[in-house]
């Protein structure tokens, strides 16, 4: 290709720029350039917490945001993942304590799946029975939480931590707790995949009993 010809590729090329869901108020997240609308499509922008609110002290959680509408010279996203970084989940960790996990799909009442991993930290080390307990909580309130919440409900919930704080607040008097995070929660299936998904199990179904017969 010629200078010319790069040169011309390169005037063509538009720059969109990428705003966050409404939910966090059409933040601008950057910019994105392509020399066609549907190259923008599915492009994926990270950035933290502390970047949208502008405020340093929330740097230590993530937030990945999937290009799903492009207009004129903007670019709309959806949210994808809110997740802690590495060093912040390897700064609450303490020798002779406990780090309880565990990893929950739940279906929201606007039918988004999405993967919640709550994570506890003891004060000190817990029995194994204490740590089931406590698992068992987390499960069941992130479950709970998703039966009475839209999906954009259950992410602000997340996000601004009244979720962590909840569980915190229930499962310390099963044992001493230091802390309690939302470590990830990613979205997994919007309600249409959802309800492909469904169908899909339900023809399989009638095809095994068929079968069957």
């Amino acid at each position: 290709m010629s200078e010319r010809s790069v040169s011309r590729a390169k005037q063509e090329k538009r720059w969109y720029t990428v705003l966050a869901p409404e939910q966090f108020d059409r933040t601008e997240l950057g910019e994105t350039p392509a020399d066609e609308p549907e190259k923008v499509y599915d492009r994926t922008i990270e950035t933290t917490l502390g970047e949208l609110n502008n405020n340093a002290s929330e740097n230590n959680t993530k937030l990945t945001f999937k290009i799903t509408d492009v207009g004129s010279d903007a670019a709309y996203t959806e949210f994808m993942e809110h997740s802690l970084t590495r060093d912040y989940l390897r700064s609450l960790v303490r020798r002779g304590a406990s780090k309880i996990e565990a990893y929950v799909t739940v279906l929201t009442t606007d039918d988004y799946r999405v993967q919640i991993q709550p994570v506890a930290f003891t004060t000190k080390k817990a029995d194994a029975s204490q740590e089931k307990a406590i698992r068992n909580q987390m499960v069941q309130m992130i479950e709970a939480a998703a039966e009475e919440r839209t999906f954009e409900e259950l992410i602000d919930s997340v996000v601004e931590g009244r979720l962590s704080s909840a569980i915190y607040g229930e499962a310390k008097t099963i044992y001493p707790l230091r802390r309690v995070e939302i470590q990830k929660a990613t979205l997994e299936a919007r309600p249409e995949e959802v309800a492909e998904e469904e169908a899909t199990s339900v023809d399989v179904d009638d095809e095994d009993v068929t079968a069957d017969d």
